[in-house]
């Protein structure tokens, strides 16, 4: 095998206990409680809230997660909208700077490739020429 596989080496530090909630309609919260290598709960880290939900669009759905800044499960309910919008929100400015890239990237075809040819003809593919 290649020296350059990925190592499959889980973090004995930083594992957690993952539990989900959802109201099967609108989205889901993943509740992150941090425990120890012996499954005990390690009260030395904070837990963590991921919010899960998705939109519908023209290219089909585009999901979205995003953390939730809480203490408590109450609060990652109450704060879901206002992240999930957020997350919207940046995955469209995202979109949308990819979309430039793309109109604004140029592609010069090599010497010779120009419309298509593979071969003859002149070099360059015609007889305009930027130098």
């Amino acid at each position: 095998m290649p020296n350059s596989m990925p190592e499959f080496k889980l973090e004995a530090s930083d594992l957690y206990v993952e539990e989900v909630f959802t109201d099967r309609r609108v989205g889901s919260i993943r509740r992150l409680q941090p425990v120890t290598v012996d499954g005990q709960p390690d009260p030395g880290r904070p837990v963590q809230f991921i919010g899960q939900t998705q939109i519908l669009t023209p290219m089909g759905a585009l999901p979205l997660t995003f953390e939730i800044p809480a203490a408590t499960l109450a609060e990652a309910v109450e704060q879901f909208p206002a992240q999930a919008q957020q997350a919207l929100e940046e995955t469209a400015r995202e979109l949308q700077e990819l979309r430039r890239e793309q109109a604004s990237s140029i592609v010069v075809p090599e010497p010779g490739m120009a419309a298509g040819l593979t071969g003859g003809g002149r070099p360059g593919g015609g007889r305009i020429q930027l130098r």
